[in-house]
């Protein structure tokens, strides 16, 4: 018998199935270019969805559901309150945009970003190896159509065939380590799994070889090196609006997903994966930095960008446990200054494609570095908003991005580990030559001579939402408590149960 806790553990789900349904069917009947009733729907409901969860996560409570297949706990809610805010947030960006290129036809974009979202919100509750599955072909499924949007448009179409196939590759990868896990393990449950690991009677190298192929999956959702190949092919060829969603709430989903599956399941085997996540964390950070120096393409070294600031995200992952020994104060660190980066680093890509998107214009897409000349001549506020967000992206102070860079490396060298010290060193220099390419860019905004005189204008809506997002980014650096505190209690909650 279901009770009333399983309901209660879905309902923001619920309400996401029903309007994604409900708008798609209200769609029908607007004639509007631009898809302003749609348009409004698919707001008023993230901002529902935004408040449930933000009142769960208040609530701190953790509960399970669905014969414990479904969890809802303070960390799963505030990744998902915010995954809802950035799905807001890009759609207030990329409408403009869509309606100048014939993308809201049918309104297929404001069903599949919401069919996107409840994806990822599977994903970041999910307390079984199936469900979390299910979420993630959700998600994939929704962002391959919402890639190749632009039919009439080769490269979208070529960068969505692409994401398809190392897409498909990818998830065959999780699914593979899943299903050895559960040989090993009897349970699709992750809270089972964790405690027939943790009996110590499984035989080890099974279980190492499916947790392979798990960090391999998860590997390709996060974009890290090796399995980064689709990330700039992908961040180019889409529409610039779709590269914003793929590039924002997708990044909290994937780590709620590593959170579940590697820390709540297979924690006992943190020796062996922490290993995989410091090679790929070296790796990124080295050819995420290096390949954004050789960049002309904003997008394309945005997408190296992103490549790079998943390996600290993966820096902090794998700090946590020491020797094997679990110790609280550490796994607290580690993780919730790696929740503190996913966030931070999701607010400051909406901004930045957020002045992409506005520079754009019909018949224009405003890709290369060199179409940003002279930006503050032209708009002395959106050269700002830039600045701004390639100073945090890069970890100049007082912008967030130093705060979160710094936590990371704060949970490295707490461990006391000489590797760990090595590697926070390492970051730094890589942080340090990743500077380059992002000053680059200012540079070319405030000194050279721009190239054309075409005023940027935006509706009102982009422009404040636009100028909120790029003050969060100063006030979050400058008072980073709030944030790093909330992070940090989400992840005791989440470690308790």
């Amino acid at each position: 018998m279901i009770d009333n806790i399983s309901w209660l553990a879905i309902y923001p789900e619920i309400v996401l199935l029903v309007m994604a349904c409900v708008i798609a069917l209200v769609d029908l009947g607007v004639k509007s270019r631009t898809r302003t009733p749609t348009y409004i729907l698919t707001l008023l409901t993230l901002v529902v969805v935004a408040v449930l969860e933000a009142m769960y996560a208040r609530n701190g409570t953790t509960f399970y559901g669905w014969g414990n297949m479904v969890v809802s706990d303070s960390m799963g809610s505030w990744l998902k309150c915010f995954a809802a805010v950035a799905m807001m947030i890009t759609m207030v960006y990329g409408r403009p945009y869509a309606a100048d290129r014939d993308m809201l036809r049918g309104g297929e974009m404001f069903t599949l970003s919401l069919l996107s979202l409840l994806g990822m919100f599977v994903m970041i509750g999910a307390n079984n190896f199936l469900v979390v599955y299910l979420g993630l072909e959700l998600l994939t499924l929704a962002s391959y159509a919402l890639v190749a949007l632009r039919r009439d448009h080769s490269q979208s179409v070529e960068a969505a065939m692409k994401y398809f196939v190392l897409g498909a590759m990818a998830s065959g990868f999780l699914l593979y380590g899943l299903s050895m896990i559960y040989g090993a393990t009897g349970s699709l449950d992750i809270g089972q799994v964790f405690q027939a690991i943790n009996g110590g009677q499984i035989r080890h190298q099974v279980l190492v070889f499916g947790t392979v192929f798990v960090v391999a999956g998860l590997g390709f959702k996060l974009g890290v090196v090796p399995f980064h190949m689709w990330v700039p092919d992908v961040y180019q060829g889409a529409p610039t609006a779709i590269t914003l969603l793929i590039g924002s709430a997708p990044k909290l989903a994937a780590f709620g997903m590593t959170m579940r599956l590697l820390v709540d399941g297979l924690l006992p085997l943190a020796f062996d994966w922490q290993q995989m996540l410091m090679v790929m964390a070296v790796c990124s950070l080295l050819i995420g930095n290096l390949a954004g120096l050789q960049q002309t393409n904003i997008k394309r070294m945005l997408a190296y960008s992103t490549i790079s600031q998943m390996g600290f995200v993966l820096l902090g992952l794998m700090s946590g446990v020491i020797h094997g020994n679990v110790d609280t104060s550490a796994v607290e660190n580690a993780y919730s200054s790696a929740m503190f980066y996913v966030v931070t680093y999701v607010l400051t890509t909406l901004a930045a494609f957020g002045v992409i998107l506005l520079l754009a214009r019909d018949g224009f897409e405003s890709e290369e570095i060199s179409d940003f000349a002279g930006l503050n001549q032209r708009s002395p506020l959106y050269a700002g908003v830039m600045a701004l967000c390639l100073f945090s992206m890069a970890g100049i102070p007082p912008m967030v991005g130093f705060y979160a860079k710094l936590s990371v490396l704060q949970a490295l060298v707490s461990s006391g580990e000489t590797s760990h010290i090595a590697l926070a060193v390492f970051a730094v220099v890589m942080s340090l030559i990743g500077a380059f390419y992002y000053l680059r860019v200012v540079k070319v905004m405030y000194f050279d001579k721009p190239l054309t005189a075409t005023n940027v204008s935006a509706p009102l809506d982009v422009r404040t939402v636009l100028t909120l997002n790029a003050a969060a980014l100063l006030v979050l650096g400058l008072l980073p408590g709030g944030l790093m505190s909330l992070c940090a209690d989400a992840i005791v909650r989440a470690l308790a149960t």
